[in-house]
């Protein structure tokens, strides 16, 4: 009995694919609003987008544990652009935390800092995760100027040893001399940071572009009814109307990642079939949102209006055009409830850094999360209703 409730249920989605895609093709109709898009981008950019990095996430392994290292940590602190500091024992956990983008810097302070600093030869390490090339260079470029301001000056018995005065004196110290290594992407590459992020641009335009327009125009063509009186719950219907155009997703898909490889020498660090996977669930969540797009608009300037609105402050909000460690809070966490935020972030684990399934779960679930409430809103919005 259930089997059979299993095949009736794939038979009726499969049913309702096939009439899709027969009749999948560009929509041409598609209109190009010419004053919300201005405005939209006016709001996002005057209001969102900064080039100053804020409570960046960074690290000490301190080897030194003297006066003047706690005095570099606290004056890296006080800048007012990192968030509260993390003391790391090791080299190794500095790495592994960088590796899974816990991290943005680690500053490494090495055991002869203080002798260093007494001969005059000051040195710092500073490690910085380059997946995020505007970040990582903007966060290497304050350090800097912290770092050229610093001076590391000598304990009292080594000033009385040279015969200088116990206060010493300002300017008597050199600036430290800071060592950059930049992790994942060590050119600091822009190319890099944006190629990571195609996959995203492409399955964004074309899932809401097709999903947008598909209730509304049975809608327009007056075969909404009709369509909800076929032998198949509403769920099959939106599954059989979904199936196509994860079809075409896939091949738009393959085109963006072979093309990245064959004209920029860009390909992924990471499992393809895990790539291809973990993007399924970001597929049928933007799809859904598509679709119940395509309920709400009772025609198809509406839902091209709706879905315009929609996918500027998602290409801008998500960090997929500008890292959203730049924006400030409140932007930040808005920017979290659109799917592009976490397929960006499972896209750059598995291309730039070559993560595995564990270090892409959580944008999966989120991913499946928003998929299967918009499934519930679109099941909502499609009870048979006449007018």
């Amino acid at each position: 009995m259930k089997a059979g409730r299993v095949r009736r249920f794939v038979a009726n989605v499969l049913a309702i694919a096939y009439k899709e895609a027969s009749l999948l093709r560009h929509d041409s109709t598609v209109v190009q609003n010419v004053v919300i898009q201005p405005v939209i981008l006016l709001i996002v950019m005057g209001f969102a987008l900064r080039f100053t990095p804020q409570d960046v996430r960074w690290a000490v392994v301190d080897r030194s544990d003297t006066p003047a290292s706690r005095r570099l940590v606290e004056e890296i602190q006080t800048s007012g652009y990192f968030a509260p500091v993390r003391h790391l024992r090791s080299y190794g956990e500095a790495h592994e935390l960088l590796g899974r983008g816990k991290l943005v810097a680690v500053v490494v302070i090495p055991d002869e800092f203080r002798r260093a600093a007494a001969l005059g030869r000051p040195e710092v390490q500073l490690l910085l995760n380059g997946t995020d090339p505007l970040t990582a260079a903007r966060v290497a470029g304050y350090v800097t100027q912290i770092a050229s301001r610093f001076r590391a000056e000598s304990e009292p018995a080594d000033r009385a040893r040279k015969g200088e005065p116990a206060s010493g004196g300002p300017g008597r110290a050199p600036p430290i001399e800071l060592r950059e290594e930049f992790r994942y992407n060590a050119t600091l590459r822009d190319r890099n940071f944006y190629m990571s992020a195609l996959a995203g641009f492409l399955l964004t335009n074309i899932c809401l572009a097709q999903a947008a327009l598909g209730l509304v125009a049975e809608r327009e063509s007056g075969t909404y009814e009709q369509m909800l009186a076929q032998p198949a719950t509403p769920l099959q219907i939106i599954l059989g109307k979904l199936l196509p155009t994860v079809a075409a997703s896939y091949v738009a898909l393959t085109i963006g990642v072979i093309g990245a490889g064959l004209m920029h020498g860009y390909w992924p660090r990471g499992n393809v079939l895990l790539f291809y996977a973990a993007t399924l669930p970001f597929i049928l969540a933007t799809l859904a949102i598509g679709t119940f797009v395509s309920a709400l608009a009772r025609t198809s300037a509406q839902a091209v209006f709706i879905a315009v609105f929609f996918i500027m402050p998602s290409f801008v909000l998500s960090g997929s055009m500008l890292p959203y460690a730049l924006m400030p809070h409140g932007v930040r966490e808005v920017g979290a409830l659109f799917p592009l935020r976490w397929y960006q972030i499972l896209s750059r684990r598995i291309i730039e850094r070559g993560a595995g399934p564990a270090e892409v779960l959580v944008p999966v679930l989120v991913l499946v999360t928003i998929f299967l409430a918009m499934l519930v809103a679109i099941r909502w919005r499609m009870k048979p209703r006449l007018g």
